[in-house]
């Protein structure tokens, strides 16, 4: 990515800047994953002995907002502000040294204030629907509760729980665990509520590379156990290997290399960027798949979303993978994301489809046996359009994620019976356009508008469409004077949210493509 005083130097070579994103795929094969103020905190409550500790402690401090709070409006920092807050709570109980106590009270006064609004305010069923919140929210209220006992200071009474949250799940968690009794998988991620009772669990074992649940705060719960775990121990040396990465704040998960490889690769290869991708990449990414599909990387549960995903980047780059394993997720009326979800994801859905439609188009021979799913899933998208052309979803916190995602895959797999939907999507894309040319929930970001723009130009740009030619032409004058899109804002849904930067990358890579190879704009110095 040509990146020159902060900003995009056009014209993009888009071809050079691909290259460079494969090699650093190569080179951080765990992947590129932005801090979390979320994980931050656990890791500052449960690994203080951990490189890196006054440096998370600082970033808590530096990253809070002015009105005590942490994380972006709509419910999504009720979580962050919770770790946080907890957080410097312990390091003033434990009277950590080198730490300004005045500072951290008033840090933890004005998360407090905060919290005490919203939780007495806020109904369960209004709260994003981020993985694991309905036990870290009642594990996290419990913890500043049983910390306000002894610190009078902080002046404030306990903390509530959200209407419709209970603390019974949580119970249930503990229990489970102090019996030796295994969890399901995907609560592995979030094992750091188990608080006491996930330190050492026996039915808990870190993988080859030292990582519970994907997640540095469910395995350093796990650790917790050993005031100071050997340093040799392999749970241990992968917390230090990740603190490093981001100079002591810690990502909400890692490794989650087949997740970032899949979506950079379909990326690229769908816009038609011309890119090698190295062939033990492609090796890599197929091995992965196995018959109950693939996680997002070590320690996480297979899930369909990077299973899909994975497959359609091999259908598209020439190297087509049966895509039985999808089956395993297949519902009555859709897939689900993983086996028990609660819920339904369209995004998912959506990418399940572009993986049966790619295999079909590169081996129609072969796919017969997965005839019916494309027009039912089609359907089940359709259905889930909201009126005004958008899609919302449960993975990421932008509707033009899950729009665009859902559209490419109705234009391209969804047959005839799609074109409504596709053209009210585009025209939801056109209206929602902000005065200085990007898109975006919040305020406006290069990578959603990234996405709004492959929307208008994958979907067919008819002759003489001059308005939406102008938006495209907008739209690009926007991502060559934006910062280097790693930069920006969390999108995605995790225990926090987070931004999966190199992902982020291949996405503006793609738009930046799409308009210049669509003959709509002039790259002379990076003017139109």
């Amino acid at each position: 990515m040509n990146v020159r005083n902060g900003v995009l130097d056009g014209p993009v070579d888009v071809p050079t800047a691909a290259g460079e994103l494969m090699m650093d795929l190569m080179f951080r094969p765990w992947g590129q994953v932005s801090p979390s103020v979320y994980e931050t905190g656990r890791l500052v409550t449960l690994a203080p002995w951990l490189l890196g500790h006054d440096d998370r402690v600082a970033y808590l401090v530096k990253t809070q907002r002015p009105d005590g709070s942490w994380g972006v409006p709509d419910g999504y920092g009720l979580v962050p502000t919770l770790s946080a807050t907890e957080a410097l709570l312990s390091v003033l109980i434990r009277g950590d040294r080198g730490m300004d106590r005045d500072v951290l009270v008033r840090a933890v006064r004005g998360g407090l204030r905060v919290l005490s609004g919203w939780l007495a305010e806020t109904d369960a069923a209004t709260l994003p629907d981020t993985p694991a919140i309905e036990i870290i929210v009642p594990a996290l209220v419990s913890l500043i509760n049983a910390h306000l006992d002894g610190l009078p200071e902080c002046e404030i009474g306990r903390l509530p729980i959200p209407a419709g949250m209970s603390d019974v799940p949580l119970g249930r968690i503990r229990q489970r665990l102090e019996s030796g009794a295994a969890l399901p998988d995907k609560l592995l991620h979030a094992l750091e509520v188990g608080g006491r009772s996930a330190a050492g669990a026996p039915a808990v074992s870190p993988t080859s590379i030292g990582t519970v649940g994907a997640s540095p705060a469910a395995t350093a719960a796990w650790l917790s156990g050993s005031e100071l775990p050997d340093p040799g121990h392999h749970a241990r040396r992968y917390l230090e290997a990740v603190a490093v990465r981001h100079g002591g704040p810690v990502p909400v998960g890692l490794p989650i290399t087949v997740f970032e490889r899949g979506w950079v690769l379909s990326w690229l290869a769908r816009a038609g960027v011309p890119f090698d991708a190295p062939p033990e990449m492609l090796a890599d990414l197929r091995a992965a798949i196995g018959p109950a599909g693939t996680p997002a990387g070590a320690g996480l549960p297979p899930d369909a979303d990077t299973t899909s995903v994975a497959l359609y980047a091999l259908a598209l780059l020439g190297v087509p993978y049966e895509p039985d394993s999808l089956l395993a997720f297949e519902t009555a009326t859709h897939f689900c994301t993983w086996q028990g979800e609660e819920g339904s994801s369209v995004s998912v859905n959506a990418h399940v489809l572009d993986a049966f439609g790619q295999y079909a188009a590169a081996r129609p021979d072969l796919a017969s046996r997965y005839a019916a799913v494309p027009g039912r899933l089609a359907a089940w998208l359709r259905e889930r359009q909201r009126p005004d052309g958008s899609w919302e979803d449960r993975w990421h916190a932008s509707p033009y994620y899950a729009t665009v995602s859902c559209a490419l895959a109705l234009h391209e797999f969804g047959g005839p019976e799609s074109a409504a939907a596709v053209r009210t999507a585009v025209r939801w894309a056109m209206d929602t356009q902000r005065e200085d040319g990007s898109w975006g929930r919040w305020g406006g970001t290069a990578e959603e508008t990234a996405y709004a723009m492959q929307l208008l130009l994958m979907t067919g740009l008819p002759d003489g469409d001059e308005n939406r030619a102008e938006a495209v032409r907008r739209g690009y004058r926007y991502l060559l004077a934006s910062a280097d899109p790693a930069d920006g804002p969390a999108l995605w849904h995790d225990k926090d949210l987070y931004l999966p930067m190199a992902v982020v990358r291949a996405a503006v890579l793609a738009a930046l493509h799409l308009a210049q190879s669509s003959g709509l704009v002039v790259q002379q110095a990076g003017q139109l």
